[in-house]
């Protein structure tokens, strides 16, 4: 089993599609181990984003990010991370496929909806910037034996 990462953006929850997007994945046949709403404050964020500072969008990247409340969550599941990145989509939004959320959910890059771990070694740093090794629910998931 793989956990992966996965952040919705202010901008899910200011348009009410929360539902809608953690649907999709539980769909993929994945188990949320762990959920949490929470304000990032500017230094959490830039800890998150820390490879793209000193980039031209990184500036408005921490503003948008920090501008609302945003949903954290930790997903696992056999092979987790590739998954996601399927249903999540291309994160340029000229290359997400309709069908995907960024796909049917994003207008513009920079007010993507939606973040997902792009590796086992960011998702394993991503959870341990905003989860608690307690915060993550062990479960019994009677339906991993028809996945």
């Amino acid at each position: 089993m793989e956990r992966s990462f996965v952040m919705l953006k202010p901008g899910v929850i200011n348009r009410r599609i929360c539902g809608e997007v953690i649907s999709r994945l539980e769909r993929r046949g994945l188990k949320l181990v762990g959920l949490k709403m929470m304000n990032i404050s500017p230094e959490l964020a830039s800890q998150h984003y820390a490879e793209h500072k000193g980039k031209g969008f990184y500036d408005e990247l921490i503003e948008y990010m920090t501008s609302g409340p945003v949903i954290a969550m930790v997903w696992e599941g056999y092979e987790a991370i590739m998954h996601i990145r399927k249903t999540v989509g291309a994160t340029n939004i000229k290359d997400s496929l309709p069908g995907t959320i960024r796909g049917d959910f994003c207008s513009c890059t920079s007010h993507n909806v939606i973040h997902a771990s792009d590796s086992p070694a960011s998702a394993e740093r991503e959870i341990g910037l905003f989860f608690k090794p307690e915060e993550i629910i062990e479960w019994t998931d009677e339906m991993e034996k028809w996945f």
